[in-house]
Formats: C-alpha cells, structure tokens, sequence
C-alpha cells in the first residue's frame, strides 16, 4: 500500500512540474493533508503555476525560494502553523506583500476575526466549493479585481468584528 502511495503521489508531483507555464501566476498551497493539498491543487493547476508543501516549514521554505503570486495555506499544521508562517513571512521584507489565505476547518468568527486583524488576506471555511476558492484566487491574482478583492477582505473584517462584539456583548 505504500508503496502504492508513494508511486501516485510521484505522479502528483511529475504531473504538476509538467503543468507550469511560463508567465502565469505561481500559487504555493501549504497543506498537511495529502487529499486536501491535492484537491486544491488541481483545482488551480488548469490557471495557474502550482507548487504544494506539506506543512508549514516547508511552505515558509518553499514560499521564500519561489515567491509566489499567492499561497494558501491551512492554519493546524505540524511543525509550524500556518499562522506561524504568516507570521514569518510578514516579517519578511521579501515576502510581506505575498497575499495569504488560510483554509481552515475551523469557522467561527472570533478564528477569522483573529486571523484577519493579524494581517491575512482572506479566510476560507473547510468545506468550501471548488469554484469559490477559484474565484477567490482569481481575484486577488487579476490586477483589475485585486483592489475590489482587498477592500471585500477589509469589509469583511470590519463585520467579523462587530458581529464578535455583539457576542461578547450578549455574553454579559
């Protein structure tokens, strides 16, 4: 059975090395679960250069060698999360203006509200439709929506926060 894995997921990776293209957008996907990072990846292969890692070192490795357009990344991961990673490459100077969205399975407000407010570009919840991350993706790559795509980011933020504010406030 290993061996089995093994050779598909060679395969994976021989197949992905044949889809880049020069001149489109490099999306780096940080995931630690093999299904997942595949599924996001082929998702993406069809527009864009896709490089994958499996968990947050890598990821903060592989991103500060490629320089990615973007990376999507799970936040639990072993070794480093992916708010660590984040958090490494805002600290970066050469890294800092990368756009980040996280997938988590973990949906609830205070979780985004946090992640936003430290910095991260978008929030995706576990279990998500394939167009919706491509769409996403495709507005934050296309120079012509990214601003639209920025300022949504932001709004949203500022409902996370009041929506979070209205249950502490109902809390007490």
């Amino acid at each position: 059975l290993e061996s089995t894995l093994q050779e598909l997921r060679g395969a994976h990776a021989a197949q992905m090395a044949s889809a880049h293209a020069p001149g489109r957008p490099a999306v780096l996907v940080v995931e630690d679960n093999p299904e997942m990072r595949a599924f996001v990846a082929e998702t993406l292969t069809g527009s864009y250069n896709v490089t994958t890692a499996a968990d947050g070192e890598e990821g903060l490795q592989r991103a500060q060698d490629l320089l990615p357009d973007l990376i999507i990344t799970d936040i639990m991961m072993p070794r480093m999360t992916g708010k660590e990673a984040r958090k490494a490459l805002h600290d970066d100077p050469k890294t800092a203006n990368i756009p980040v969205i996280h997938l988590s399975a973990v949906g609830d407000f205070e979780s985004q509200l946090e992640s936003m407010e430290d910095g991260l570009t978008d929030y995706i919840t576990k279990p998500f439709a394939p167009k919706d991350l491509a769409n996403r993706v495709e507005d934050f790559l296309d120079p012509a929506k990214r601003e639209q795509a920025l300022r949504l980011a932001r709004q949203k933020t500022g409902k996370l926060r009041t929506i979070v504010e209205l249950m502490h406030r109902d809390r007490d």
